[in-house]
């Protein structure tokens, strides 16, 4: 899946495109709200009320995606490789583990 490249080569690529501190910023709430909204999207299959709250931080945290983007001037990496989908949640939890 990660055609022979290792993982730090992705977040290599990825952080080519996050270098504005607007953007990265944008991307610190929106990667984890999205994340979020898909856990509460399939919770919902189980409990009543939850999909509102999960479509609302699903919009609101691709919203701050696109508009980190228009503040760096650059395409989100997944224009190019659906892939960068992944490595941006890598990106953001090695980001909030220290890591990076």
């Amino acid at each position: 899946m990660l055609n022979g490249r290792s993982w730090d080569d992705w977040i290599a690529d990825y952080a080519e495109s996050h270098r504005n501190r607007w953007n990265r910023l944008t991307h610190a709430f929106g990667i984890p709200m999205i994340v979020v909204a898909i856990a509460l999207g399939l919770l919902s299959v189980f409990v009543a009320g939850l999909w509102p709250w999960g479509l609302g931080l699903f919009v609101v945290g691709w919203a701050l995606q696109f508009i980190g983007h228009a503040i760096e001037g650059k395409p989100p990496e997944f224009f190019k490789d659906w892939r960068f989908l992944l490595v941006g949640t890598r990106w953001w939890w090695k980001k909030v583990t220290g890591r990076v």
